[in-house]
């Protein structure tokens, strides 16, 4: 028996094969090959293809089935994770209407918030844990506001991972966890919540039948087996947002319990038992994969925009045809400080910890005659971190101390550079885990289908590769307040 994990991001879509009773991972394909491409049709928007998506999925799977380790209709439950916030609307015959608005997107930031005000700063904080912000809700306002006639036929809305569910199956789902990454769930009266319906005049039919994450979310439909060579009996049995997700892919359920991720965008996600909402909701505050109403599991998380991507853009203009691997190793060549260089990363929309400003990025301090490549390189690597450690200070504003943080393998993790910089920068200690999104998807499919009994079961495999411990933190919190100090002039220029 085997379980299908897919994760749904924004460069590529994962597939994974785990073997349901090692929790082995037999094989991980994704597709493209190359990085997907973002739509900007105006200065801070950002759309994508929904149909890509589904297009990416298949021909990962059919690459994954050609390898021939595994049996295709021996896959008995399908994860799926997927990129947050996004928007994809539907009519009534699942017709994708228009391209999806993915969580990047900064038009809607005006709509959140003018509500964010004018419904009240502490109900939203106290009902909503959030700002409306430039989350789902105020996604789907712009939409009403702006288009209409496309407005006037959805049937459904629906985040990334539950269209490719109804791609599978043709049942359109939702839960608490998702409800409540769109701005759409009352954590205080544990209800749809009537005060965004009624503010932005969203009517009830939008919102798609609201079931636990670990569930049936469908099965698949009898022409999608075939064409993709599974059985007909297979069930979708998990749907999360990729941080929650990546949260449960390290085992991070519990209060205290913290995990990073540093792909596309960068985030911090700890988990506590309280309704935790910033004051200026500049970190936010969800329903975790195990939150119930009688004990609360809430995942706080710090979302950075700007990172993986100014790692990828810094690629590709200073090492097209290097593999990550490469550029990891220049960046590698030069010192800690990267011989004065500073970068910004923030060019990839608005960033909700800076108050959902748009600061832009920038490489400061540049010596004609002293700097190389490799600086830049690294000084893009350490700027990451850098606005990694100014989101944590504002998580232990909110009383949140991590003394560990657990992330998988992957991305920026893959690079020592980045790896010293975290953990030099912040001063915690990172446990490295063999393990990604796709995998956690997998396991999650597990544990809805009901093959493992619970979580514990479900990761009992699960062991950290190894551990980045600090070292020298003096120095790295010396640059990071230089760092800090050009930020905020950036920031007073706007």
């Amino acid at each position: 028996m085997y379980l299908l994990g897919i994760d749904v991001g924004t460069s590529s879509v994962k597939v994974s094969i785990v073997e349901a009773s090692s929790q082995r991972k037999v094989c991980s394909v994704q597709y493209p090959d190359v990085e997907a491409p973002i739509i900007t049709l105006e200065p801070n928007w950002a759309e994508q293809n929904p149909l890509d998506w589904w297009d990416y999925f298949k021909q990962a799977l059919l690459k994954a089935n050609r390898l021939g380790l595994y049996d295709p209709k021996a896959i008995s439950a399908i994860g799926i994770a997927y990129q947050m916030h996004g928007l994809v609307v539907v009519d009534k015959d699942q017709y994708v209407l228009r391209n999806a608005i993915i969580w990047c997107d900064s038009r809607a930031v005006e709509l959140g918030n003018i509500a964010f005000e004018e419904i009240g700063r502490s109900f939203n904080l106290s009902h909503h844990l959030n700002s409306p912000g430039n989350f789902t809700a105020s996604k789907l306002a712009w939409v009403k506001a702006n288009e209409p006639e496309i407005y006037e036929k959805i049937d459904k809305i629906m985040l990334p991972g539950d269209f490719i569910a109804m791609k599978l199956s043709g049942q359109v789902t939702t839960s608490i966890s998702a409800l409540s990454e769109g701005i759409f769930w009352d954590f205080k009266d544990n209800v749809l919540s009537r005060t965004i319906m009624d503010y932005y005049g969203f009517d009830d039919h939008l919102i798609p039948e609201i079931l636990p994450v670990f569930s049936t979310h469908g099965q698949i439909k009898a022409a999608v087996a075939e064409e993709l060579g599974l059985s007909n009996t297979v069930t979708i049995n998990y749907k999360a947002g990729d941080q929650p997700n990546n949260a449960l892919s390290l085992n991070v359920l519990q209060p205290g319990e913290v995990a990073a991720t540093a792909g596309t965008s960068g985030v911090i996600y700890g988990v506590s038992d309280k309704l935790i909402a910033d004051r200026e909701s500049r970190v936010n505050t969800f329903a975790h994969v195990n939150y119930q109403e009688d004990d609360i599991r809430t995942g706080v998380l710090l979302c950075i925009n700007g990172t993986g991507i100014m790692n990828s853009w810094g690629r590709r203009l200073l090492g097209r045809d290097l593999s990550y691997e490469q550029i990891n190793a220049m960046a590698g060549a030069s010192p800690i400080g990267s011989k004065g260089l500073q970068v910004i990363p923030f060019g990839n929309g608005a960033e909700r910890m800076l108050n959902n400003q748009t600061v832009g990025a920038s490489i400061s301090a540049i010596d004609l005659n002293r700097h190389e490549t490799s600086d830049i390189l690294r000084a893009i690597q350490e700027g990451i971190a850098y606005a990694f450690r100014y989101g944590l200070d504002i998580m232990r504003e909110n009383n949140l101390y991590p003394n560990m943080i657990r992330a998988g393998y992957a991305n920026l993790f893959l690079s020592a550079v980045f790896r010293e910089s975290f953990v030099g920068a912040t001063d915690v200690p990172v446990e490295i885990f063999n393990h990604d999104g796709s995998i956690g998807a997998a396991l999650g499919a597990g544990i809805g289908s009901g093959y493992y009994a619970d979580s514990t079961e479900a990761f009992r495999s699960l062991k950290p590769v190894y551990t980045v411990e600090p070292q020298f933190v003096a120095q790295y919190e010396e640059h990071y307040q230089q760092w800090k100090e050009l930020l905020n002039k950036q920031i007073n220029s706007k």
